[in-house]
C-alpha cells in the first residue's frame, strides 16, 4: 500500500534496533529543488561538525528535479555527508518521515537545504541538553534571512536567559514562535509521539505543541539559526493560494486536545487572533511591495474569518480601500 501524502495519524518512529556506536548528534537535511541554497547550508554545518562517530550528517532528498544533488553533496562534503534520494517525490512530511527514521543519534536537528545555522548552535544546544536532563527539546534564537542572506528580521526573545521554558504550552499553544532550523529534539521524543502530520503548512507548529504537552522544553536567547524566506518555500506557495490559513485552523483544532479541557476555549479564540492578526499583515505586506491585490485580498478576508473581531475587521477595510483606490487611479478608468 503506498503511503499517502499527507498522514492523518502521525507516523510511527521505529526505535533503533542496534544501539551500540550510537552517535550523539544526527543533522537530517531534507531537500527538494533548493540546490541554489544547498551548499551554504551545509557548509554552515561542517564548518562546526563534530567527528563522524559522534555526528551523524545526512541529506534526505524528495526526488529533486532542478540540480544533481547527490554530486553536489558529494563535491561540497568529500564523503563525509550521507545522502538518500527518494525514489519518487512523497512530499515533505514523508520525507520528514524518512529524515527521522534514518537518524542514529539521540538528538535530532532537521535543517532544511535551504536553512542555516551559525558557529556555536551545537555546542549552545549541547549545553542545554547536559545541563536540563528532562527536557524533550531545546531551541535557540533566530533570524530571518532574505534569499541573498541579508538578515530581514530577528525573532523576540522567548526569554532573556537560556534555561527551560516556564508555562510553555500555553505559550506556544497561542502563536508560532520559532523554525524548524532552530530546534532539536531527542529521538525517543519522536519515537513516543510520531512524526509530522495532517497539513504542509503549520505542521511543525503542531509538532511544537504536541512535544510541549509532554516534555519541558529549554531555549537560549543566542541567535544561532537562519530561516530563509524565498518564493519558492512552502510558506510563500500556500500564502499565494490561501492554504496557509486552511490549515492553520485544522491545527489550531488538532492543538486543542493537547490542552487541559478548561483552558482549550481561551486558548483556542487567543491562537486565533494572533494568526488573524499576523495573515493581516501578511495580506498588507503582500499588497504593499508586490501589488498583488487578488492573493492581498485573500489573506486578509480569510484572516477576518478565522477570527471575526475590531482589529481584523478595520485592517481589512483599510486593504479593500487601498485597491479600490488604486485600481479608480489608473489610467483609462
Amino acid at each position: 500500500m503506498v503511503n499517502e501524502r499527507t498522514p492523518k495519524f502521525p507516523p510511527i518512529i521505529e526505535p533503533l534496533k542496534d544501539l551500540s556506536n550510537r552517535p550523539r548528534w544526527s543533522v537530517m537535511i531534507p531537500t527538494y529543488n533548493c540546490s541554489k541554497y544547498l551548499k551554504a547550508c551545509l557548509e554552515s554545518v561542517l564548518v562546526q561538525a563534530k567527528e563522524i562517530q559522534e555526528m551523524q550528517i545526512a541529506v534526505v532528498d524528495d526526488f529533486s528535479t532542478d540540480d544533481h544533488i547527490e554530486e553536489l553533496v558529494n563535491k561540497i562534503s568529500m564523503g563525509r555527508i550521507e545522502f538518500y534520494r527518494q525514489h519518487q517525490n512523497v512530499g515533505s512530511l514523508r520525507n520528514f518521515e524518512t529524515c527521522i527514521n534514518k537518524s542514529r543519534g539521540e538528538l535530532i536537528h532537521i535543517l532544511h537545504g535551504d536553512d542555516l545555522v551559525k558557529p556555536g548552535f551545537y555546542i549552545e544546544i549541547e549545553q542545554l541538553f547536559i545541563k536540563y536532563s528532562s527536557i524533550g527539546a531545546a531551541f535557540t534564537g533566530l533570524s530571518n534571512i532574505d534569499k541573498n542572506g541579508k538578515v530581514l528580521v530577528n525573532y523576540t526573545p522567548v526569554q532573556q536567559h537560556a534555561g527551560i521554558i516556564k508555562n510553555w504550552l500555553m505559550k506556544i499553544a497561542k502563536r508560532q514562535l520559532l523554525q524548524t532550523c532552530s530546534i532539536v529534539v531527542k529521538r525517543k521524543v519522536y519515537e513516543e509521539l510520531g512524526g509530522f502530520f495532517a497539513v504542509h503548512y503549520g505542521e511543525d507548529w503542531e509538532m511544537w505543541v504536541r512535544i510541549a504537552s509532554k516534555f519541558p522544553v529549554a531555549y537560549t536567547p543566542q541567535n544561532l539559526a537562519l530561516y530563509r524566506v524565498h518564493n519558492n518555500n512552502i510558506s510563500t506557495k500556500y500564502m499565494s493560494s490561501g492554504q496557509n490559513i486552511r490549515d492553520i485552523k485544522k491545527v489550531i483544532n488538532i492543538t486543542q486536545n493537547y490542552l487541559p479541557k478548561e483552558i482549550r476555549k481561551e486558548i483556542k479564540a487567543q491562537a486565533k487572533k494572533n494568526f488573524a492578526i499576523y495573515y493581516m499583515f501578511k495580506a498588507q505586506k503582500i499588497y504593499r511591495l508586490e501589488q498583488k491585490s487578488v492573493i492581498a485580498l485573500k489573506q486578509a478576508t480569510a484572516a477576518f474569518m478565522l477570527s471575526i473581531n475590531k482589529e481584523t475587521l478595520i485592517s481589512l477595510l483599510k486593504i479593500f480601500v487601498k485597491i479600490l483606490i488604486n485600481q479608480k487611479s489608473k489610467p483609462g478608468r
